[in-house]
């Protein structure tokens, strides 16, 4: 299996970017209408963020989920017993967040909303009949005005020897949200899980954007979109010594939407996030 870079402007994009989410989960995008320069700027404002003392006058609330979630708090993927090696900041519209970085960051996500629509438009085009008479309301309807879609910037710090035997950076784990928006990180790092059990490298080529399923879309879609597991490894040799930002959109429903006969988006989400240890 391998992982295919589609261009965003070609005539035949929309059909090839669903076959690939369709083997692999995945899809890979150049050309695509996310600013480049605008994530690169991301990148910098919000590592100097993680790197500063501000970070802490915005610890998350249990509550509503937003704000900074130190590395000591981080995610227990399912079915792992060691915390993955990151931290991170959640990001709503109606979230906490520093004044002097909402302007990007809101924009990034005004952007990549509007990208998401386009994208679940395109998998309702190229869902076969019997597959999207499961579908409650059209999946694009399904994200319109939620509250609930969630951004998060991650960092990923440099490795210091010290780790927990076992810790990665990301723990093998498969998105609960229907899909998933993430422009390449500033480093290399992330993989998906083929269907053979193999570990393939996601193209990381900085200006591609990378899609994938979560566990709602594979539920309304009764299991024609695979959930594909997917972690990010630790750096090796000199990349050990460097910091990884990311930036993945997870694309959530309204809660009241009915994904099949056993949830709604609601429900679905409060199990997941139970699993998790979140909640």
């Amino acid at each position: 299996m391998k992982l295919e870079t589609i261009d965003y402007r070609a005539d035949n994009s929309a059909q090839a970017f669903v076959e690939s989410l369709r083997e692999t989960g995945f899809g890979v995008l150049s050309n695509h209408p996310i600013s480049q320069q605008l994530v690169e700027d991301i990148y910098k404002e919000w590592h100097e963020f993680f790197l500063s003392e501000a970070k802490h006058d915005f610890l998350f609330k249990p509550e509503t989920q937003d704000g900074f979630f130190p590395a000591e708090v981080s995610e227990t993927a399912k079915g792992h017993s060691v915390k993955d090696i990151k931290e991170y900041f959640h990001i709503y519209p109606w979230g906490r967040m520093p004044e002097s970085l909402k302007a990007n960051i809101m924009a990034y996500y005004d952007h990549a909303n509007a990208l998401a629509t386009e994208l679940l438009g395109w998998i309702e085009q190229y869902t076969p009949e019997d597959v999207a008479k499961h579908y409650s309301i059209p999946l694009p309807k399904m994200i319109e005005n939620s509250q609930k879609t969630l951004l998060r910037v991650l960092h990923y710090p440099p490795m210091t020897g010290d780790e927990e035997l076992g810790a990665i950076r990301a723990a093998a784990h498969e998105d609960i949200n229907l899909i998933t928006i993430l422009p390449a990180a500033n480093e290399p790092g992330l993989q998906v899980k083929t269907k053979e059990g193999e570990w393939l490298d996601v193209p990381s080529d900085f200006g591609n954007i990378i899609i994938n399923i979560g566990d709602m879309l594979q539920e309304a879609s009764n299991g024609y979109f695979p959930s594909t597991s997917h972690r990010v490894i630790n750096p090796e040799g000199m990349d050990k010594d460097k910091s990884r930002i990311s930036l993945p959109l997870f694309l959530h429903p309204n809660p009241e939407v009915v994904l099949s006969e056993r949830y709604t988006a609601d429900s679905y989400l409060m199990e997941r996030l139970r699993e998790l240890g979140v909640i």
